[in-house]
């Protein structure tokens, strides 16, 4: 019957009910208490009156004549038989008639209709009467259950009240929870409950959604991120399986033209022919050899870890661009003593000879070259500066990326300088392996600057 009324109602209805149980018992034990005490004070009455009267009859009935009594009060003598004999009225009472008597004495108060009675044997047979109205006793026992009525009415309204506003208060928050389950019912899964007192039912009960909800959004995030590398992973796969099948079948395709030209032509000289496929089969293993190395570097297999002088490394990378391009100025600047990291020489030289490589191979013959190495805090930087062309925004953000090449057409170059689009991509891999960070930074007309930042080798004592 309650199962879709609001805890609210509930609640409130639970305090009325219970006030009105509470006021009824208290009102109750209160009239009763007030009713036996008057009572008690009309039976001090009836045994000062009685005591009085037996005292006086001792020295005969005719005494009882004319002496007062309290103004509620009926005294009556009887004879063996039952008749009265002697009676006296307050004047309260007087001219009322009295209580009907049943037959035999009582030794104790009784009430007989709107009367308290007590009944004396006497020792000749007859009885001592004395009665005395319960009139103000009904009085005042009405208006204090009246006043209590009245009182308890009122009172149970304003506690009520109170109730009312101290329970909306209080399940306030419980409005809160249901509004901010709505919101994330709806997809905002950022929403919280707000915070309040933790000493509170509903405090710990909101702060334990709280931390129930941060961990679920927690959980969304790192699968929707999990999700979306592996979407990005899936689509970098695609697009490198197409690109390396493309870059492969460019110099198949020249050494089978090459093939089907000399079977088609013999006599011809070889020799150029030959010439041809054999750059085109190097071209192809270089290729093959740049993916084996990318794979390598995927599949996180452990290097040959030992301290590595930079310095060396940079000398012999400039010292090879300069006989590779003696009409360029390649410089060398090193800031501070020599750097050593902790790392896999082969690799580390490999770094820094693409990224020379890079260099020459994608600006204008004279522009010059510089290499720099520096120290910062715990980490070893070397930076490649040239003065080209310059990367856009877009060219910035891909660079890295495997087998891109910059160009206006699919960020692909022509292939005349033999590039296959993966020496900064393996640059990138091999920083990071090492456990370092490689950024480019550039602007179109300014050139280009590619930092790397390796961690130096602790020092030994």
């Amino acid at each position: 019957m309650l199962s879709g009324t609001p805890l609210r109602v509930k609640l409130i209805a639970v305090i009325l009910i219970l006030l009105t149980i509470a006021l009824t018992l208290i009102g109750i034990g209160s009239v009763s208490i007030m009713h036996g005490y008057l009572i008690a004070r009309v039976d001090s009455q009836i045994d000062i009156t009685v005591d009085t009267a037996l005292r006086r009859l001792s020295r005969g009935s005719e005494t009882l004549i004319g002496k007062p009594l309290p103004p509620d009060a009926r005294l009556e003598l009887r004879d063996r038989n039952g008749k009265v004999v002697v009676l006296l009225s307050g004047v309260d009472v007087e001219g009322r008639p009295g209580p009907s008597i049943p037959s035999g004495a009582h030794s104790r108060s009784f009430n007989i209709d709107e009367w308290r009675v007590r009944a004396i044997p006497l020792q000749d047979g007859g009885s001592l009467v004395v009665a005395v109205d319960t009139a103000e006793v009904r009085q005042i026992v009405g208006q204090l259950a009246l006043v209590e009525l009245l009182g308890g009415g009122g009172l149970m309204l304003v506690l009520a009240g109170v109730g009312v506003v101290i329970i909306r208060r209080s399940l306030r928050p419980l409005g809160e929870i249901e509004r901010t389950a709505q919101a994330i019912a709806a997809g905002d899964l950022s929403r919280r409950v707000p915070d309040t007192d933790p000493r509170t039912e509903v405090g710990r009960l909101g702060q334990s959604l709280n931390g129930m909800l941060t961990q679920i959004e927690t959980a969304f995030r790192a699968r929707s991120e999990s999700e979306s590398s592996a979407r990005r992973s899936e689509e970098r796969m695609r697009r490198f399986v197409a690109d390396a099948s493309h870059e492969l079948r460019t110099p198949l395709t020249s050494i089978r033209g090459f093939a089907e030209f000399y079977r088609q032509a013999p006599g011809i000289d070889a020799a150029p022919l030959m010439r041809r496929v054999e750059s085109e089969a190097v071209r192809m293993g270089l290729l093959v050899d740049d993916l084996l190395m990318l794979a390598r570097m995927d599949q996180q297999r452990p290097m040959a870890m030992r301290p590595v002088d930079l310095l060396a490394i940079a000398a012999d990378a400039v010292h090879d661009a300069r006989i590779l391009a003696p009409e360029r100025e390649v410089t060398l600047s090193v800031d501070g003593s020599a750097l050593i990291v902790s790392g896999d020489e082969v690799r580390l030289r490999q770094v820094v000879g693409n990224l020379m490589t890079n260099a020459l191979t994608h600006t204008p013959p004279r522009t010059p070259v510089r290499l720099t190495l520096l120290a910062q805090d715990d980490m070893a930087v070397i930076e490649l500066a040239d003065e080209g062309p310059g990367l856009t925004t877009e060219q910035r953000e891909r660079v890295f990326e495997r087998f891109y090449r910059v160009d206006s057409a699919r960020g692909r170059r022509t292939t005349d300088d033999g590039g296959s689009g993966l020496g900064l991509s393996i640059v990138a891999a091999m920083v990071e392996a090492h456990g370092g960070t490689v950024a480019v930074e550039s602007d179109l007309g300014k050139g280009s600057t590619f930092r790397v930042v390796l961690p130096l080798a602790p020092e030994l004592d």
